[in-house]
């Protein structure tokens, strides 16, 4: 029972029974469970995109411009860390499409991917593909430059093809231009190309491509301009019923106006024609589909999908933070590409993750020390949606956030899926049987964890579980996803 809430030290009342709802909390609280008890006054409100179960995003977190590989019953996506990009790669594994773990990549890094040429960008914009010699091929944009790596594994360990601190393509290779967003692509005949290219200041964007010998890190014949109308950046080739569709982005990916068009051609090396209906995915303010675009396609069971990213909601254009999707995509043998339809809910290939089947949700409450606004309250953790969070106040200090499972329940483990999952976070986890007495069953504050998702795996019976985080952590970084009972 909330008696009261504090405002900045100060009691608010709650309507005329103010006096006798504060006597009856005095009688019956525990003053142990009253600095347990949430400080918030902000009315959660629900967007579109925020319903429970929502599929879309896939992933927890920030990423931009995904490429997937398939292989061994395994899916990877690579994808820039947001915002801007970082040091390296987001990798993320999964066996069902559902539940993805994340992985750290030994290469790309911003230290290994540094040339006489380079610039203060970060890692970005990957592109992985299986090669017809069975080697994991990448191509990636660090520091304003193509680089080219090689991998017996999706995982790696990964190493610069053409060896240490030579990019693939430099900087100045056409200067004027933007040296960035390789795509590979591998033809029916087994025969690679990389197609890149962008504009400065978002405008006069351009496209190359070129044929790549064998190893797939060096040209194999003349670069080609195959730039068709309306691209800016972020290409990708897709082979379908004979033609080449050649896909790509226009617009800023920092404001509204980012999306997907296609242009068609008979050959790898163009001309090519910009397709009827393009483009064919953009932003739908009305659901909250915000900038769609950098994407990646991929077949699943004889069906096409579309790996894309879009903005987290509500869209905050100081805040770059993208967020990947999928959703069906149709190529006609006519030569066309359907409209793409974004959804939340996902298609059913993404749909019922571990966080979905959770059953205790429904009778747990979160609470927690503080939220940021409206739309981060500490419910978020429990509603198996990525586009979702719980962010603690900023300034806060000593946060923490809280589950009350109603009854003493046995617990085998526990996921927490953090905002970031490159980033490390310090905290204590609890259980308690009565919101007094807490054991602590895992101590994180010396060694951070992070991950997607951290683990807590010591079993406990408990009807209160607490994540507490220390003094010295602000409360505009402490941000949970999800934290599910699996």
């Amino acid at each position: 029972m909330n008696a009261y809430y504090h405002d900045q030290g100060t009691p608010r009342r709650l309507g005329s029974k103010f006096v006798e709802l504060t006597k009856l909390f005095l009688r019956n609280f525990n003053f142990t469970y009253l600095f347990l008890m949430p400080f918030s006054t902000a009315t959660t409100v629900e967007l579109s995109g925020f319903a429970p179960h929502s599929a879309n995003p896939i992933l927890a977190g920030y990423y931009a411009d995904p490429s997937i590989v398939q292989e061994g019953g395994k899916i990877y996506i690579y994808a820039t860390l947001d915002p801007w990009g970082d040091n390296t790669l987001g990798c993320w594994e999964s066996s069902d499409f559902k539940n993805w773990t994340y992985r750290v990549l030994n290469w790309p890094t911003k230290q290994a991917c540094t040339s006489p040429t380079s610039k203060a960008a970060g890692v970005w914009a990957p592109s992985v593909l299986k090669g017809k010699d069975g080697k994991f091929h990448m191509v990636v944009s660090v520091g304003n430059e193509v680089w080219a790596g090689v991998a017996d594994n999706p995982l790696g360990p990964w190493r610069n093809t053409l060896g240490e601190h030579k990019p693939l393509i430099p900087e100045n290779y056409k200067p004027g231009f933007h040296m960035i967003d390789a795509e590979l692509f591998l033809d029916d005949d087994g025969q690679a190309y990389v197609y890149w290219g962008s504009g400065l200041e978002w405008k006069n964007g351009r496209c190359w491509m070129v044929k790549l010998r064998p190893d797939m890190a060096t040209f194999g014949g003349e670069v080609k301009d195959v730039t068709p109308a309306n691209y800016f950046e972020g290409p990708f080739m897709v082979k379908r019923h004979g033609k080449y569709f050649l896909m790509y982005s226009a617009g800023k990916t920092i404001e509204e106006d980012y999306r997907v068009h296609y242009a068609v051609s008979d050959s790898p090396f163009g001309p090519f024609v910009e397709g009827p209906g393009s483009p064919i995915l953009v932003t739908d303010k009305s659901v909250n589909v915000i900038s769609p675009g950098h994407h990646a396609v991929f077949q699943r069971e004889g069906r096409d999908y579309i790996l894309y990213h879009r903005h987290s909601i509500p869209f905050d254009p100081k805040f770059i933070g993208r967020q990947v999707c999928v959703d069906p995509i149709v190529f006609t043998a006519e030569g066309r590409i359907e409209r793409v339809a974004p959804t939340h809910d996902g298609p059913p290939l993404v749909q019922g993750r571990a966080e979905s089947g959770a059953n205790f949700t429904a009778n747990v409450k979160a609470t927690a020390s503080s939220e940021r606004d409206q739309f981060t309250g500490p419910e978020r953790v429990l509603d198996d949606n990525y586009a979702t969070r719980w962010v603690a106040a900023n300034g806060a200090k000593g946060a923490w956030i809280q589950l009350d499972l109603g009854k003493a329940t046995s617990i085998a483990r526990q996921l927490i899926r953090p905002e970031y999952a490159w980033k490390p976070y310090r905290f204590t986890a609890q259980a308690s049987t009565d919101g007094n007495s807490w054991q602590t069953l895992a101590d994180l504050t010396k060694q951070p964890a992070s991950g997607s998702p951290i683990e807590i795996a010591k079993p406990v019976n408990a009807r209160y579980l607490r994540l507490v985080f220390p003094e010295d952590v602000n409360g505009s970084d402490i941000s949970l996803i999800e934290w599910t009972l699996p």
